[in-house]
């Protein structure tokens, strides 16, 4: 296989695309590609402040990369959430991104949020003690995103995930086979800041594949974790990435196709309605915008209502770098 542009060697080939690429052209082709979709679905400007997301996984530390040297001004944000695994999960997650700062990016700024020393206990233990649950995933995602939102919108960022492409086709199909409209509605490249804590959030990965972005992490020499989360097995998202991957096998472009005739009728408006009946509040402890009145789910899960007497203060964000 001969590289389209120099026709050397390829180090990848993408069949959905009909291009094969060798390395340094690859390395040129990913970043044209993410500044297209940022510009095709108005993510943002170069005047704006970005906050990306960083987990120390393949998409998130090529993301920081590409953004960085397309002239963006990113910061990345990492919540230590105590998983241990039997593998320092979540040390090992910190030292990948640590590593990639000091290769190539030792100016960048980091905001580290550590689960356990400012909330208490950590992603694991949370669980059990407030569901009785050893698999603390959708703990884990609930801390994640009310954690993420409150940094970007304490620091005036749109918040940036690397969400790719076998992600939001995972979670469309999860979401499709039991119609829910609600989730449906909210599942966007750009979801809008519809309150003022409401932090604007983007997705510049999400037409990208899974192995496109691990092509670019080994291709660009980024040292980032392999491993999944080792909370991970057995996900309802991974088997629905499984029955996907058996169809892209089959017909090449599927899972692109899939998710981009959703995004067409997103945009004709089929989900219109389920996204203006949402109605707002804000969290009477923390203040961040909840669809039912009272506590948002962080506080309720951390159990602060039977105390609160007064808001929840400012992180206090480590900032490494810089």
């Amino acid at each position: 296989m001969k590289c389209k542009a120099c026709g050397g060697p390829a180090a990848i080939n993408m069949r959905h695309h009909k291009l094969a690429l060798c390395g340094e052209h690859y390395l040129e082709w990913v970043p044209q590609q993410v500044q297209r979709f940022i510009e095709k679905y108005q993510m943002f400007s170069p005047q704006d402040k970005l906050l990306v997301a960083v987990s120390g996984g393949k998409d998130s530390l090529s993301l920081w990369d590409v953004l960085l040297r397309l002239g963006y001004r990113a910061d990345g944000v990492y919540i230590g959430l105590g998983i241990d695994g039997g593998v320092n999960y979540s040390d090992q997650s910190h030292e990948k991104i640590v590593q990639f700062m000091a290769k190539f990016w030792p100016q960048a700024k980091l905001h580290v949020v550590d689960v356990e020393q400012t909330y208490g206990m950590t992603i694991p233990e949370l669980s059990l003690a407030r569901r009785r649950e050893a698999k603390p995933c959708s703990v884990c995602g609930l801390n994640k995103r009310h954690i993420m939102n409150r940094v970007a919108v304490e620091g005036g960022y749109t918040l940036v995930t690397g969400h790719n492409l076998d992600d939001e086709a995972a979670v469309l199909m999860q979401n499709t086979l039991r119609w829910q409209v609600g989730y449906l509605a909210r599942q966007s490249p750009v979801l809008e800041a519809t309150h003022p804590k409401f932090a604007r959030k983007v997705k510049p990965l999400c037409r990208f594949y899974e192995r496109e972005m691990a092509a670019y992490a080994i291709v660009r020499g980024i040292d980032y974790i392999y491993d999944e989360c080792p909370h991970a097995e057995g996900a309802t998202t991974l088997f629905y990435k499984t029955l996907l991957n058996q169809l892209e096998t089959n017909s090449p472009g599927a899972k692109l196709s899939f998710y981009l005739e959703f995004l067409r009728a997103r945009q004709e408006g089929l989900f219109q309605k389920a996204h203006d009946e949402v109605v707002l509040h804000e969290c009477e402890y923390c203040g961040q915008p909840t669809s039912a009145p009272g506590l948002c789910s962080f506080c309720r899960i951390w159990d602060r209502g039977a105390d609160a007497r007064e808001p929840a203060g400012e992180l206090g964000l480590p900032v490494a770098g810089g």
